[in-house]
């Protein structure tokens, strides 16, 4: 029987590219969504419905590995409460509704950067939630922390990313030493990378950063 594999936030830059990676690698993979996605892979089923029934969903999966690409803006989402909603109350509510039903492999994308003494609100708010997933006690549990993400298709178009995006070729040459950890991160290549993990059986907490995301993804 196929390893089962729950993504939330599987329509975004990253999700949807590891989704489609871990079909193809013979994964039963579902998708929990407020909103319909578009173009999925035939053998990726999605579960749409609002964020207070997921938990349901969840346990009806049995998920092995558990991955969250759940994620906003404060400008996206209008406000630093709902900012936090997002990035921190859904990351936690869907780790813990993924522990309570069996899973005990959790991978979460969070940011370069983030740190609880951070002076950005979206940088402390990223390290409340990788220490509430601490919290929760999953046997393995890892944490992606890019930069900038580069490439794949995205759904919304935000003039300050697309600009950085533009810039990166050039910003990334000044990046070298313990400052390649701020260089530009290809979305693909962090997808390939949650991939590979979902494969990992080792026990413990792992933080990934860009050295250890572009190794993992080969």
């Amino acid at each position: 029987m196929s390893r089962k594999i729950v993504i939330a936030g599987g329509s975004g830059l990253v999700g949807k590219q590891a989704a489609e990676m871990l079909a193809r690698a013979g994964f039963a993979v579902h998708l929990v969504s407020r909103r319909p996605s578009h173009a999925l892979a035939p053998d990726i089923e999605e579960h749409v419905a609002p964020t207070a029934d997921w938990p349901a969903i969840v346990a009806s999966i049995k998920p092995d590995v558990a991955i969250s690409g759940l994620g906003t803006t404060i400008r996206t989402a209008g406000s630093r409460d709902a900012f936090r909603a997002v990035d921190h109350d859904l990351v936690l509510a869907f780790a813990q509704a993924s522990h309570a039903a069996g899973a005990q492999h959790f991978i979460t994308i969070s940011s370069v950067g983030a740190m609880p003494a951070s002076s950005s609100f979206y940088l402390r708010t990223k390290a409340d939630m990788e220490q509430g997933l601490r919290n929760i006690g999953f046997q393995r549990l890892d944490i992606m922390r890019p930069s900038l993400l580069t490439g794949g298709q995205r759904d919304d178009r935000r003039p300050g990313e697309a600009l950085g995006i533009l810039l990166s070729p050039f910003v990334d040459i000044l990046m070298f030493g313990p400052m390649r950890k701020f260089a530009s991160t290809s979305s693909g290549k962090v997808a390939k990378a949650i991939a590979n993990l979902a494969k990992s059986g080792d026990d413990g907490v792992f933080i990934h950063e860009n050295e250890s995301i572009n190794a993992l993804a080969g």
